[in-house]
Order: structure tokens, then C-alpha cells, then sequence
């Protein structure tokens, strides 16, 4: 299974880029299982989501919770709240 994962504001920071490619295990079925699976990756991924209440999530650009499912092709993204005004 492939997944486009971004990553915006300090996320994309920490990381050190802005998206990537990639093939999680079939184990990873929804955005919790995949945010602690790219949390294993690297340091900055480990920092990046060290507090997941920091985190909001999108789901083929839609906003979406932590327990949505997650399937080949989907693009997520990760990015802290949005405030406006």
C-alpha cells in the first residue's frame, strides 16, 4: 500500500520535508496506526509527533479523526489547529 503523507508548519520542520511517499505495513489501518508508524521512522518524526494533541489530520483533503481509515492511494496530511482572524 502506498500513501502520499504532507506535512505543514513546524511538522514540515521537524521532519525536513514537506511530503513523502510511502509503504506502511498492513498493520497501519487508519491515521493513529500511521502517525505511530511514521513516528518510528527518524528523530524528527519522533519529535514531530510527540504530542498528539498538537495534531489535527486530513483524509484526501477532508478533515478527519485519528481513527479514520487509511487505504492505498490516500493522501494524508498532518498539520497543527488552524486559528483564524
Amino acid at each position: 500500500m502506498m500513501v502520499r503523507v504532507l506535512y505543514f508548519a513546524w511538522l514540515r520542520a521537524r521532519i525536513g520535508t514537506g511530503e513523502e511517499e510511502v509503504a506502511p505495513p498492513p498493520e497501519v489501518a487508519d491515521v493513529a496506526t500511521l502517525a505511530d508508524w511514521l513516528a518510528a521512522r527518524s528523530p524528527g518524526h519522533a519529535a514531530a509527533f510527540a504530542d498528539r494533541t498538537l495534531l489535527r489530520a486530513a483524509v484526501n483533503q477532508d478533515f478527519a479523526a485519528f481513527d479514520h481509515p487509511v487505504r492505498a492511494g490516500d493522501e494524508v496530511a498532518f498539520f497543527p489547529p488552524v486559528t483564524g482572524g
